[in-house]
Parts: structure tokens; sequence; C-alpha cells
């Protein structure tokens, strides 16, 4: 019997960590109460043509955070890489954004059109 309590307490307690909640039909949100590690430092290889850098950030395996390293996507023209992060939920638990391509990105400098001064600077260098 002692058993059985111990193993639906670990149970009941490892299953309080995360509060899944249903975003559409299509995928999840998953809300960590505790606080992400601060991001590790890695060594950005040098640039090569035709790729973005993907940093690297703390993924959420159910049980713990990974740390999934950094890597090179092939770049898409007209398309800006969002890096994944984590952020407060106000309601005292954090969520993963998951980053990835979004649009806007007129002249393919990696930065999104809504926060270049210049979007349209084919020169830019």
């Amino acid at each position: 019997m002692k058993r059985i309590l111990c193993a639906t307490a670990a149970a009941l307690i490892s299953t309080a960590a995360v509060l899944p909640m249903q975003a559409s039909a299509a995928d999840r949100v998953v809300i960590v109460r505790e606080a992400p590690p601060p991001p590790r430092h890695e060594v950005v290889p040098p640039a090569r043509r035709g790729y973005v850098w993907a940093p690297g950030y703390w993924n959420y395996s159910g049980h713990r955070y990974v740390w999934v390293r950094g890597h090179w996507e092939r770049e898409r023209h007209g398309y800006a890489w969002r890096r994944p992060e984590w952020r407060e939920d106000g309601r005292g638990g954090w969520v993963m954004d998951r980053g990835g391509w979004g649009r806007g990105d007129s002249d393919h400098d990696g930065v999104p059109n809504r926060f270049d001064d210049r979007p349209n600077n084919p020169h830019r260098s």
C-alpha cells in the first residue's frame, strides 16, 4: 500500500510542474512553473553564405529543461528567423515561443521590417 501511495504522490508532483493548455487542434501550449536556466554561452561559428545562425535555447522535455544547441538554417528570402524564447505568462508560469521563420525581411539582412530603420535598403552592408 505504501508503494502505491508513494507512486501516486510522485506522479502527482511531477505532473503538477507542467500545466498543458489547448491552444488549437493542431498544437499544444505547455506552461512550466519553474523558470528556465539562463542561456548558455555558445561560440557562433564564422558566417556561412546563404545560411542564418539559429542560437541554442532551453527546451522542456516534460520533466526538466534540456539545452538544444545552435545550428545553421538555410536562408529564406523574404523571411526573418525568430529565436525560440521563454516568456512569463502572468499566471506564475513560463510559456515557450517556438520561434521559427516569419515573413517581413525585405532587404534580407535578418532584421524583421518592423524592427528595421530602413527595411528596403538594397545596399545594406
